[in-house]
């Protein structure tokens, strides 16, 4: 990883420098096989001058996945309080989706590999509280479709939820910013599939 310049900057600035480092570190090797001393190393500073910014790499990664989570929640809520019609809503949930994960690779990378091994501690509960939000969001997407006849009546709505659930997010593994199909041109096909099926009609 490219070590960052130690010339004059704000503390904010400083802090979301060393943030954004310690996460590509996170989703790369792992909360636990990655030290504070490879935080300090790859940003070019002493394991002692990290401290003077952060207590622990756990205050760290807290940081990195709370305030990723807020923003991502208040996107959904947006969509959620929309005047749009169900089908609508469902494409701008899938959308704003993949562009999470375009965005915030590294984010939601840490939270799928790490979120049952950091939910085990009482600082992490919000974890669990997000993972339920995020049901939430989709069985009400997906309840609003069935009722307004923009989805099948038959559908098994829980198992349609796991399904988008799965389905979308392990895209964090496979898919890489600058490659050959944009999150934009993903989220596309996620939704034909989706939406409209594989087979001619």
């Amino acid at each position: 990883m490219p070590r960052v310049s130690t010339g004059s900057t704000t503390e904010g600035n400083r802090r979301d420098e060393l943030l954004a480092i310690a996460a590509g570190l996170f989703a790369e090797k792992g909360f636990k096989n990655t030290t504070v001393r490879d935080i300090a190393e790859a940003s070019g500073i002493l394991s002692g001058s990290l401290y003077h910014h952060f207590d622990s790499k756990e205050s760290m990664v807290d940081e990195i996945l709370s305030s990723f989570q807020e923003q991502l929640f208040a996107d959904y809520d947006a969509v959620l309080r929309s005047d749009a019609d169900a089908r609508t809503k469902i494409e701008q949930a899938v959308r704003l989706s993949f562009r999470a994960i375009h965005e915030h690779r590294h984010e939601v990378a840490i939270f799928q590999n790490e979120a049952d091994y950091l939910g085990g501690f009482d600082r992490f509960a919000y974890l669990a509280e997000r993972n339920a939000q995020s049901r939430d969001v989709w069985i009400t997407l997906l309840t609003e479709g069935v009722a307004s006849g923009a989805l099948r009546a038959d559908l098994d709505i829980e198992l349609t939820y796991r399904f988008i659930r799965d389905t979308v997010w392990v895209a964090v593994r496979w898919y890489r910013p600058g490659g050959s199909l944009s999150h934009e041109d993903v989220a596309d096909q996620y939704l034909r599939i989706l939406l409209d099926g594989i087979s001619h009609a």
